[in-house]
């Protein structure tokens, strides 16, 4: 991965080379941005030009030894730590048993998000990941050896959300006191949910959403979609490459589908399709889940942009825009933030592993009140 392979973000790729070029590089950086973004691809290119032994002005040859090994995930001075379960095969959670899958994971594409690398694991039922405490104070022993080939020692910490307390304190003993040829890149999407004295460790580095019209050149290029279908994908995906790339390669609109036919039944307060319902969503991976709540929450705020006559805000495939017009009609205001308000405590007790078809099924009855209050 070099950063002429990520689209657009023209300010990021130079502020990061010219950090390497003038020598002045934090020593723990924090690569935020939204869901499916570039924060992955944007640490590894960064990493690649750091490690280069052949660097084309701001960017990485790809054609070195070096570069060649960063690219497939073998690099003997990068450390990766990143969520893990137990399996059938692994009974010991932690990343280095997992090396073999991730390799193939980030060779197979950088714009990734964590259901895809649950689904890679082999991770079963409602299993979501985590980087155990085990494995943050084994990371010390791992970077007090000298660098074999680089300048650096790189550790890559991918999804640090997933750290609970005790994993979090003692990576943050690691942070404050480093050995000085090593360097942390932490890359998440969503940064409130570590804790503060991690990110008063860290320079943090935005990776914004790529703009439109990179991004949709990017889609052309990469998954052979029309030039228009490209257009309405870059649009709607709200800075989500990953989704983006899977709809432009597969047009499976599956979750808006599920989705309306949910809402439907919500407003023909149909108890025996929400029973239905709410087992199917029962049976699903816990990540896929969540990523309903997440569509739904997505839903609900087109909508908003809808009725408040903002039409131009509006993020959305063009298959979804009948649907959301039509959706808006029943809503308003107060009934949006309200059934939002629900949506996000079902996506919290569902990250607590409650029931799963309970959390669901109660949902739907409560948006049924507030769709009854709102006749």
């Amino acid at each position: 991965m070099r950063f002429q392979d990520i689209p657009g973000l023209h300010q990021t790729k130079k502020q990061l080379s010219q950090s390497v070029l003038n020598e002045h590089i934090a020593h723990a950086q924090l690569f935020h941005g939204p869901t499916g973004g570039a924060q992955l691809a944007m640490a590894m290119a960064f990493t690649s030009f750091l490690f280069c032994m052949n660097r084309q002005g701001d960017d990485a040859c790809g054609t070195c030894p070096s570069c060649q090994k960063v690219h497939k995930g073998i690099h003997p001075d990068i450390v990766y730590l990143f969520p893990s379960v137990t399996t059938k095969k692994i009974k010991e959670a932690e990343s280095d048993a997992f090396l073999p899958e991730w390799r193939n994971f980030i060779t197979g594409g950088l714009f990734r998000v964590l259901p895809e690398w649950l689904a890679a694991m082999g991770a079963e039922g409602n299993k979501q990941g985590n980087i155990p405490v085990e494995e943050t104070r084994k990371l010390l022993g791992k970077i007090s050896l000298k660098p074999f080939e680089a300048p650096f020692k790189v550790v890559i910490i991918w999804n640090p959300e997933s750290l609970n307390l005790s994993s979090g304190n003692a990576l943050l003993k690691t942070l404050e006191e480093p050995p000085s040829d090593t360097l942390f890149l932490l890359i998440c999407s969503d940064a409130q949910k570590l804790l503060t004295t991690i990110l008063s460790r860290t320079q943090r580095i935005a990776i914004q959403a790529v703009d439109e019209a990179s991004l949709a050149d990017f889609l052309v290029k990469e998954t052979g979609t029309s030039l228009e279908n490209a257009q309405n994908l870059a649009i709607s995906c709200e800075g989500n490459i990953a989704w983006a790339l899977e709809k432009a390669k597969s047009e499976n609109l599956s979750t808006s589908t599920w989705f309306a036919d949910w809402m439907r039944a919500v407003y023909q307060k149909n108890l025996s399709k929400l029973v239905g319902l709410a087992d199917q969503f029962d049976g699903l991976a816990k990540e896929d889940q969540k990523s309903l709540l997440e569509y739904a929450l997505h839903i609900f705020r087109q909508c908003l942009y809808q009725i408040s006559d903002a039409p131009t805000l509006i993020k959305a495939l063009e298959k979804e825009k009948a649907f959301i017009t039509n959706f808006s009609k029943t809503l308003n205001r107060q009934s949006i933030e309200k059934i939002s308000e629900k949506v996000s405590t079902a996506h919290y007790h569902l990250e607590r592993n409650g029931r799963a078809k309970m959390i669901h099924l109660d949902l739907s009855l409560q948006i049924i009140r507030i769709a009854n209050a709102n006749k």
